[in-house]
């Protein structure tokens, strides 16, 4: 058989690699423990899209709503997905992002304990402080702009290599 792997034509093969390319690129992402969307690192508000899209049931309204109350909130917010959860930032650094946990959302404001008030739930993060928002929870839109204007103007991560 001197070297010969595959019994296929060349011709065969490279429809095979376009095919499976194709079907990887169209399929639904994959949820991770806890619901969490598997979506590819990537930068912009596409990205950002395809994982509130992937996020199931209740928390995809809840996802598109905190989205748009972020970009209303802070014009011109620089988005990314990086370990399958959005991240929002501006010039000054990553100041939020979610995560899709089984019963909730989390929201992670990571100058969170500069915040005015601080926001409820504690981390074992340095300076970070969540809100979970539950099925059926209402939103205090207010507040939640409060903490996202304020977070926005506070230095944040610098970049994700650190």
């Amino acid at each position: 058989m001197g070297g010969r792997v595959s019994n296929k034509s060349a011709t065969a093969r490279k429809t095979s690699t376009k095919r499976a390319r194709t079907t990887r690129a169209t399929a639904k992402p994959r949820l991770l423990s806890g619901g969490n969307p598997q979506i590819a690192k990537a930068d912009g508000d596409a990205a950002v899209q395809a994982y509130i899209a992937a996020m199931p049931g209740w928390k995809r309204d809840v996802g598109r709503h905190l989205d748009a109350l972020i970009s209303a909130t802070v014009p011109g917010v620089r988005k990314a997905v990086r370990w399958n959860s959005p991240f929002y930032g501006t010039e000054l650094g990553w100041f939020l992002n979610l995560h899709c946990i089984t019963r909730y959302i989390k929201v992670a404001f990571f100058s969170g304990t500069s915040l005015t008030p601080v926001p409820p739930v504690g981390s074992t993060h340095q300076g970070t402080r969540y809100v979970h928002i539950y099925d059926g929870d209402e939103l205090d839109e207010a507040l939640l702009a409060s903490w996202i204007r304020q977070a926005a103007q506070l230095p944040g991560w610098a970049s994700f290599s650190s």
